[in-house]
């Protein structure tokens, strides 16, 4: 075992791994700290990689050259893109995983690259020198010594499990919490809060009467996360039933035996991913849940539960299980509980993911307050990435709301408070037309290799991918049609519809009434691309006004970052500033608009405000 560590991670949840992977390709000397191995990257809530936003998040990190993706392809048992039936730039590509390989994968990596020392056992306090953090203590006396410390506790900083009645310490399912940590960072001055997430039952897969449910299959064909992946397969399928009426009696006949409503849990759940008690509660005219079963794992007989989230006492569960249509019938093997933890409240982390006031010490995950495998896996990532930069004496890499969705992400946590945990979508993003997973890399894989993590044979062969796509965009927009009865006829039997006037075949794709994919199948201007890179460019063509639009308002955001604050400027007389922006910025008076963004409580709005009123003092663009 090293004297000293570039990073010292604790916690190999999503988080955990991925900076420790990307540390130690980076040439850092990493230890990872877990209570157990077999539990590294562990999926404890659903099965599944990806969505609306997440899919976003997983597409940039593979484009760094994260794992989350390449791991969720071997482990994938369905794949589907979510909102394919909308725009390109808010497409949620999202896998079904068989749990136990996917943790099987990221073991096998941690385990086969240099530079990891994975050591089991319970992070009890921190090492401190001089005012900064150096290591971690073990509960068994050993000290673990690191440049930086980073905590990627999840949901174990004092974690409470909750099941009806019953009350007991815990991080997750069978296994115990981390308690002297949480009261360590508290003596360090960091403000913690409480949060609380949810999972629903597992059911026995041969207990369900799947012929009273709907079929919910995989896309053909399936479109894997990662660039390193050839092709994957849909090896399962999941089933979509809904609760009657009945279950809503159930629940409010027991509301009083819940300890979300009987003042027991005080920590605040996702909003967005509520527990079927807070679902009656909260939408009382909403007679019926949706409910998706889905297996988690391709030789196990456990099916998750999506959509019956509880922490119902299990007399209840079986109550409200047993109502559904096809689950009647169901077996048990897991009963749904709530979890009570701490985190560290936000605006304390700056943009490297560094704790402001602690040297030393980084944060990721749920620690920081997000909810959900991808946003901690990407913040892992970064946090890492940061560790080894920062010991080369290199500055982080951050990156903006414009570039990415992890920069939206960063961002959020550290210039904006939350108070429940925080999950992505692709709303959250002011920025999200030119942010689509299709240009994830394009946008990032440059980074990817500058930080030796993506192979630049690989990014080249990319470049070359995108170059092909960028011609055939212009041939298609610059290919005259003009209604002669040979071009009338093919456009005929390509699109379905008659050429009346001149036109290019950029505009035959974008009217409402052609099918794009069927008809760009056929265009000479296309042939040369695979099917994947011609719906990319069929996407680009249809959203041509929109993309350029937007390209030109995240140009001027960029050349405004440069603008100086003339130190003059009356920053408390600009209308529309909030009470909050404006004390802000009174406080720490930033010299230019790219340093008043990065100010805590700053939003997308407030900064196209105070950079509006620069560019009028400035006077009109030239």
């Amino acid at each position: 075992m090293a004297a000293g560590y570039d990073l010292v991670v604790v916690g190999a949840g999503h988080a955990g791994c991925e900076a420790a992977a990307a540390a130690a390709r980076m040439g850092g000397r990493v230890a990872v700290v877990t209570l157990h191995r077999e539990t590294v990257a562990q999926m404890p809530c659903n099965p599944a990689m990806g969505g609306i936003g997440k899919g976003h998040l997983i597409a940039e990190l593979d484009a760094l050259g994260g794992l989350q993706g390449w791991a969720s392809d071997r482990a994938g048992l369905q794949f589907k893109v979510l909102n394919a039936s909308r725009g390109p730039a808010v497409w949620g590509p999202r896998a079904q995983c068989d749990k136990a390989r996917y943790t099987e994968v990221m073991r096998r990596i941690l385990e086969g690259l240099g530079g990891i020392d994975l050591i089991e056992g319970e992070a009890e306090g921190l090492l401190t020198t001089d005012g900064a953090v150096a290591g971690v203590r073990l509960g068994d006396g050993r000290r673990i010594r690191g440049t930086t410390t980073l905590l990627t506790t999840g949901t174990f900083l004092g974690g409470v499990l909750h099941e009806g009645e019953r009350r007991r310490p815990g991080g997750r399912h069978g296994e115990r919490p981390s308690i002297g940590l949480g009261a360590e960072l508290k003596g360090l001055g960091l403000e913690l809060r409480r949060f609380k997430t949810g999972t629903p039952p597992r059911l026995r897969r041969s207990s369900l009467d799947v012929a009273r449910m709907e079929v919910q299959a995989g896309d053909e064909p399936p479109r894997p996360f990662s660039f390193r992946t050839r092709s994957v397969a849909n090896r399962v399928v999941c089933w979509v039933t809904r609760t009657p009426e009945a279950v809503q009696t159930i629940i409010e006949d027991n509301l009083h035996r819940s300890p979300l409503f009987s003042g027991v849990i005080d920590g605040v759940g996702p909003r967005y991913c509520p527990s079927i008690e807070d679902k009656v509660v909260r939408f009382p005219h909403h007679r019926e849940h949706t409910v998706f079963l889905e297996p988690e794992g391709a030789d196990t007989e456990s099916v998750y539960v999506n959509g019956l989230s509880t922490s119902l006492p299990a007399d209840v569960q079986e109550a409200v299980v047993h109502a559904v249509p096809g689950l009647g019938g169901a077996e048990f093997l897991r009963y749904g509980y709530a979890v009570e933890y701490d985190v560290v409240a936000p605006g304390q982390v700056g943009r490297d993911l560094v704790c402001r006031e602690l040297p030393g010490l980084a944060l990721a995950g749920q620690v920081l307050g997000t909810s959900g495998y991808e946003e901690a896996a990407i913040l892992g990532f970064l946090a890492g990435v940061n560790a080894v930069r920062s010991g080369r004496g290199e500055p982080p890499l951050v990156l903006g709301r414009e570039a990415a969705y992890a920069g939206v992400l960063v961002d959020d946590l550290v210039t904006r408070d939350h108070v429940e945990p925080y999950r992505m979508f692709t709303s959250r993003a002011e920025h999200r037309l030119v942010l689509g997973v299709d240009s994830a890399r394009e946008r990032l894989m440059g980074h990817g290799v500058a930080l030796g993590l993506v192979r630049r044979r690989v990014f080249h062969v990319e470049r070359g991918r995108w170059e092909a796509r960028e011609r055939a965009r212009r041939s298609a927009q610059s290919t005259r049609l003009n209604p002669d009865r040979a071009t009338r006829e093919k456009v005929r039997e390509l699109t379905g519809i008659e050429l009346t006037a001149p036109t290019t075949w950029a505009g035959v794709l974008r009217r409402q009434d052609v099918d794009p994919v069927r008809a760009a199948t056929g265009l000479p201007e296309l042939s040369g691309l695979n099917d994947e890179d011609r719906r990319i460019v069929v996407g680009t063509l249809r959203y041509e006004g929109y993309l350029e639009r937007h390209r030109r308002e995240v140009a001027r955001v960029q050349r405004l970052r440069g603008v100086p604050i003339p130190p003059e400027l009356d920053l408390s007389a600009i209308p529309g500033l909030s009470r909050e922006v404006v004390e802000q910025l009174l406080r720490h008076r930033p010299t230019t608009l790219a340093e008043a963004e990065g100010l805590p409580g700053m939003t997308p709005a407030a900064v196209a405000i105070l950079a509006g009123r620069l560019a009028a003092k400035r006077g009109p663009a030239r």
